[in-house]
């Protein structure tokens, strides 16, 4: 059980972000937790417990999306302060927090809002990569073995969704602020 514990909230980060919220990526960790003791005995230890974890949500997870389209999006609570990680509040609603330059804040909350739906807006098989690259941090090879694919596939799939993700950014921001972004 420490095993799960160790990887349980970096394989439940990277399932939300696919699954785009809480309650999908709740049912999926919780199939995943379910078949990863069932399936123990088949751990052979060729790469990481927790790669083999990562698999383990990733299958599931496309399983899901193949099954029911994503149309859902981020609730509004989620990016207010007082936020915990699965949208709902602390408790504590109207305490103070650190009051920053409100013009910074929003900038970065538009800014975090533009990347996460051109990021909804990826094809499934570049999303999953381009999150596994960019969010999760796993390498080349580390996203080649989960994704079933030979290194060049997967190097060219994540080259694919960050000129997808350029693509859509540069469209957003010249739409937004009526001029080119290089």
């Amino acid at each position: 059980m420490k095993l799960v514990d160790a990887h349980k909230d970096k394989v439940f980060g990277m399932v939300r972000r696919l699954s785009g919220n809480n309650q999908d990526a709740e049912d999926i960790m919780q199939d995943t937790l379910v078949k990863a003791i069932d399936k123990i005995d088949q751990f052979r230890g060729d790469a990481s417990f927790g790669t083999w974890l990562y698999t383990i949500a990733l299958n599931i997870t496309r399983g899901q999306f193949a099954r029911k389209k994503q149309t859902e999006l981020k609730p509004i609570e989620e990016y207010l302060p007082g936020a915990t990680a699965d949208g709902n509040h602390s408790g504590d609603e109207f305490a103070l927090f650190d009051w920053k330059d409100p013009h910074t804040v929003l900038e970065a909350g538009r800014l975090r809002d533009i990347i996460d739906k051109a990021t909804n807006e990826l094809p499934f098989k570049y999303r999953e990569v381009f999150l596994l690259r960019y969010v999760e941090e796993l390498s080349v090879k580390e996203i080649a073995r989960l994704t079933k694919q030979t290194e060049a596939s997967a190097k060219s799939r994540i080259l694919r969704a960050r000129l997808a993700m350029r693509d859509m950014l540069a469209t957003t921001f010249e739409a937004e602020y009526g001029k080119k972004v290089s």
